[in-house]
């Protein structure tokens, strides 16, 4: 009977790995992005666009920051 059970274990495992990738391939994203935001925002000509830059630059930190609480909630529930 350990067959089946260490097919499930596994499975689990290879879940926790495709979603852990899945996290890290979107910070990577939100990264991206980031950087993106801060550079338009560093080289805005008026203030218009600065103001539209940092709103970029808030809500990508606001979004790594609920990734970073979707994960520990996720790894909780996981354990």
């Amino acid at each position: 009977m350990t067959g089946p059970q260490t097919t499930f274990g596994d499975a689990d495992s290879q879940s926790g790995l495709d979603l852990q990738a899945l996290f890290h391939r979107l910070n990577n994203q939100l990264g991206v992005l980031l950087a993106q935001a801060e550079l338009l925002e560093a080289k805005a000509a008026d203030d218009a666009n600065r103001v539209r830059a940092a709103q970029m630059v808030s809500s990508t930190l606001a979004a790594l920051g609920t990734v970073r609480e979707i994960r520990q909630r996720t790894q909780l529930t996981a354990s």
